[in-house]
């Protein structure tokens, strides 16, 4: 059983309704394979968690960034609510040990996958809005995304464009990019390797870089500016 008294603590969070904390944790393959519970799993409140985080990021950077056009904004809110920040930040605080899951689920490290971190933390914002509302919810999203946002405004922080271009391609497709090695150049101490994004045989963007990750963020990066481009 799921401590959730540890729970809050860890969190540093305290719920007047702990129902609803609970219900921010369970998996749908949960209830697969304990049905009759009196629960709910946690999509609804995902749901509702990924509208506030939505509006409160957003009014943040409308208010921290009052020169940035629309375009750049929409970027950095992307990167800031992707699936890949998300998870990071349910995986510090600790999210993983307190899903509940399906055996099957589990035993395929549903607690590190991170979609299902995501999903929780989504779901746990939901929670906490209707426990307590706006103001302490909105006070605990921006204490987790402190660093990105500090970040941000000292122009240190990197946009996960890789993390952009998968979520809008499995949103409009359903497919997968794949990273394609082109070519490698060089003598071994200065390699230049160059990276392409291939989407269902489509190239969509070309990177090159002193490293694969690098030539991969690159390639991931004129795809993005190519999907901006495409879709207005």
């Amino acid at each position: 059983m799921v401590d959730w008294d540890d729970c809050q603590r860890r969190i540093g969070v305290s719920f007047c309704h702990e129902r609803l904390l609970e219900q921010a944790f369970v998996h749908p393959s949960y209830l697969n394979e304990n049905r009759g519970l009196a629960v709910l799993s946690n999509e609804r409140l995902e749901f509702l968690g990924d509208a506030v985080l939505n509006f409160v990021v957003t009014e943040r950077l409308y208010r921290d960034f009052p020169d940035l056009a629309e375009g750049r904004l929409t970027e950095i809110r992307a990167s800031l609510v992707c699936r890949d920040t998300l998870a990071e930040l349910a995986s510090a605080l600790g999210f993983g040990d307190w899903l509940l899951l399906g055996q099957g689920e589990d035993a395929n490290g549903g607690r590190t996958k991170a979609s299902n971190l995501a999903n929780a933390l989504e779901a746990f914002i939901g929670a906490l809005y209707l426990d307590q509302g706006l103001t302490r919810t909105r006070q605990f999203i921006l204490r987790q995304l402190k660093p990105e946002l500090v970040g941000i405004k000292a122009g240190r922080t990197i946009l996960n464009y890789k993390a952009l271009v998968q979520e809008f391609i499995q949103g409009q497709k359903r497919a997968t990019p794949v990273y394609r090695l082109v070519e490698a150049t060089g003598p071994d101490h200065s390699k230049q390797f160059t990276v392409e994004i291939v989407v269902e045989g489509e190239p969509l963007g070309r990177g090159t870089a002193m490293s694969k990750k690098g030539a991969e963020s690159q390639a991931a990066r004129a795809a993005w500016e190519r999907l901006r481009s495409n879709h207005g």
